[in-house]
């Protein structure tokens, strides 16, 4: 009886940690440093979306620009993610990955970044992915 009674407790806090919830929010409701980042390196497009998305322990926000640029942010309210089908502006990349782009790939331009524990990915207009350190030393073409 024990046995299967921890077994349960288990089981459900498992399903607790493994449940992910997305909740639509409005603009009010988004922490002030995210607001911020798109006022200021995405002043033209207005958010058409704010998502709240809680997955076990994990907390991110997700904003949909109206050109379509998709937006993550951490618990911490730091951008993580960066994807779109134009350009993205030079302010939102980080200066060692853009002047490597700009040196190595002048005829491309950086649609996509994002930044994980140990790295920074950023893909061009023509497919290509790059993978950088933290540091923005360049590591490796990323297939």
């Amino acid at each position: 009886m024990k046995k299967t009674f921890i077994l349960f407790c288990v089981i459900g806090i498992f399903s607790l940690i493994s449940c992910s919830q997305e909740t639509i929010i409005s603009k009010k409701d988004l922490p002030s440093e995210i607001k911020s980042y798109v006022d200021t390196h995405f002043p033209d497009q207005a958010i058409l979306q704010s998502v709240k998305d809680k997955e076990g322990l994990t907390l991110s926000y997700e904003i949909t620009l109206d050109n379509l640029t998709e937006l993550e942010f951490n618990r911490k309210s730091e951008i993580i993610k960066i994807e779109g089908k134009n350009k993205l502006p030079d302010s939102v990349i980080p200066q060692k990955l853009l002047n490597y782009v700009n040196n190595n790939y002048s005829d491309n331009f950086i649609t996509e970044w994002e930044l994980d524990d140990r790295n920074q990915q950023i893909q061009l207009d023509n497919g290509l992915e790059l993978e950088f350190k933290m540091d923005g030393n360049f590591l490796r073409i990323d297939n």
